[in-house]
């Protein structure tokens, strides 16, 4: 079975109409405009179109586009049944991408949501180049948040919203040139996981925290281990440091609790002074 690879045929770039009326469509016109003559002044008020300074119109005469292209903003002329227009909104617009869900490249089914902001900086083309403009934006701006999400792993996406942000809106911004549009900006509002996952996230995250509080109790014991077994050689080498600890601990006791203590009398005291007393004897 053989198989054809048919050539890609690049579609024509329509801007203009180049080519001459032909004496049915001059008629026409002329008609139009004796019958504009005829009823003059009340077809004025048929005949006038106010574009306002945030629009601009693309005027189609006999379905031709007229020489000029955009008209506006302030007081257009229009022939009566000759000629149709329609109107262009230049002003940002904004629409939000509804939750998409996708499969991560670890394999994790997430939904993603985002807005995004544009604006038609050529009026010509998104009449004239496509249908829709604005559903034909909305469609290829859920197709690509897919197609980059379903590329990266879910902590790239929890962790790197504005960098995957930027690079959804150049791709936008690349594809929705031809039709005269400029994909100002677009965020990632949320990235929602199941339940399941959101559970086992927080279980794995509770069990990190009690390892590291259990790593630091475990590190604190060994250095006061360390700091006991240093006093304890210390007070080895000289008994009457552990006399002055003990005096220090009453001291203490006794400045924070009123009570009555019962300070015993040192032994290794009596061993001391028990000469001297034989000697007076």
């Amino acid at each position: 079975m053989n198989c054809e690879v048919l050539p890609n045929i690049p579609k024509p770039h329509i801007r203009s109409s180049d080519t001459t009326p032909i004496p049915s469509e001059k008629s026409i016109v002329f008609l139009s405009l004796i019958l504009l003559f005829l009823t003059f002044p009340l077809s004025i008020w048929c005949c006038l179109v106010t574009v306002a300074h945030y629009q601009r119109i693309v005027v189609f005469r006999l379905g031709r586009l007229r020489k000029g292209g955009i008209r506006g903003p302030g007081l257009v002329f229009l022939l009566p049944c000759v000629d149709d227009y329609i109107k262009v909104d230049l002003r940002t617009q904004s629409f939000d991408v509804p939750p998409q869900e996708v499969l991560t490249r670890d394999s994790v089914t997430i939904q993603v949501d985002a807005v995004v902001y544009y604006s038609i900086r050529n009026p010509l083309d998104s009449v004239i180049q496509i249908r829709n403009v604005h559903e034909s934006t909305r469609l290829l701006a859920q197709t690509t948040l897919s197609n980059i999400v379903g590329t990266k792993n879910l902590m790239e996406l929890l962790t790197a919203k504005e960098s995957m942000s930027r690079t959804i809106g150049i791709i936008l911004d690349e594809a929705t040139d031809p039709w005269g549009v400029k994909v100002e900006r677009v965020e990632i509002k949320d990235v929602r996981l199941p339940i399941a996952m959101q559970r086992a996230m927080a279980a794995e995250a509770e069990a990190l925290r009690e390892a590291k509080a259990k790593i630091v109790a475990a590190e604190g014991e060994l250095s006061s281990s360390k700091a006991l077994k240093e006093a304890s050689d210390v007070m080895a080498s000289n008994p009457i440091i552990l006399q002055l600890r003990y005096l220090q601990t009453l001291s203490n006791i006794s400045s924070e609790h009123n009570s009555t203590i019962i300070f015993p009398f040192p032994i290794d005291l009596l061993s001391l002074t028990r000469p001297n007393s034989q000697i007076s004897s």
